[in-house]
């Protein structure tokens, strides 16, 4: 039906004459009848029959434009939650985001954007998906932190930072307190590492292959502290970002050139993205751009 119509039918039914509708509306008298008619027809029964010099609702009309105002007024929020939308000043941006960075990288980002933006709203999304790359091609993620590069897919990704990964050992443990070493020399210990799949999983034990380390796995655990708090227990050693580190373990820095992760940002290349969203993948761009990204490593 022709919402124009619909918002005549109810402003007349409510008292307003044609004349003054037309008037409001810039329309010709005529036109706002036939328009009126074509209505009624639409619903198959006369909804206004005149009255002296006004036109009063039937029962049916009556019955219609309870309806009716309902409707519009469900109409008229969704076009005003649109309009939010499309304002970048008071849009809302959804953000996923490896369980890793939650911690320090994506509260500095969001800090350091609601201070220019402070009415946009930014959803935080922990990321399920174990290859990390998959969120914003669907569902409510318009960016993503993601420490994995997408392949063959429309996603997008920049790279904000590169993080070193260092050794967490038990305090006084043999490995502490002799400087950086490489891998290799952690080849006989036990290890406690995070349940894959994860992004960071990957990054794990692709760095081990790389320098020939067969993992001897003691513990899984399901994220980084746990993991420390069984280093810290005696339970193995663990191979961790740098800015997870905590206090309770003595940290290895390693030697080895892969002992790095790169943090980026994911988009998709094909998905229309609001202007708020594009105004916080701005931001986040030009801050890793301009070296104000860092990490509180070790």
């Amino acid at each position: 039906m022709d919402t124009e119509a619909l918002r005549w039918f109810q402003q007349v039914a409510d008292g307003v004459t044609v004349t003054e509708v037309s008037q409001v509306e810039h329309i010709s008298q005529p036109g706002l009848s036939r328009a009126l008619a074509r209505l009624e027809a639409e619903v198959g029964t006369p909804l206004l029959r005149k009255q002296g010099r006004t036109l009063r609702m039937t029962e049916a009309g009556a019955a219609f434009k309870r309806r009716v105002d309902t409707a519009l007024h469900e109409l008229d929020d969704g076009l005003a939650a649109v309009e939010q939308l499309l304002d970048p000043e008071t849009g809302t941006v959804g953000v996923a985001f490896e369980r890793s960075m939650g911690t320090w990288l994506l509260p500095q980002l969001v800090r350091g954007f609601h201070a220019d933006h402070p009415g946009v709203r930014v959803r935080l999304l922990p990321s399920t998906a174990s290859s990390g790359t998959t969120q914003p091609d669907t569902g409510p993620v318009d960016l993503q932190l993601s420490s994995r590069r997408p392949t063959g897919t429309t996603l997008r990704w920049a790279r904000l930072l590169t993080e070193p990964l260092v050794l967490v050992v038990p305090v006084g443990h043999r490995l502490a307190g002799g400087g950086s070493i490489p891998l290799a020399q952690a080849a006989s210990e036990q290890l406690v590492v995070v349940r894959g799949p994860s992004p960071f999983r990957w990054s794990h034990d692709e760095l081990l292959a790389e320098v020939g380390v067969e993992p001897d796995v003691a513990f899984e655990a399901d994220d980084l502290a746990t993991v420390q708090g069984f280093v810290a227990a005696g339970l193995g050693v663990a191979l961790v970002p740098a800015s997870a580190v905590g206090d309770r373990c003595d940290v290895v820095g390693l030697l080895d050139r892969g002992a790095t992760r790169e943090l980026g940002l994911l988009w998709s290349e094909t998905r229309r993205m609001l202007p708020s969203a594009a105004l916080f993948r701005d931001h986040v761009l030009e801050q890793a751009r301009i070296g104000h990204l860092a990490a509180p490593f070790a």
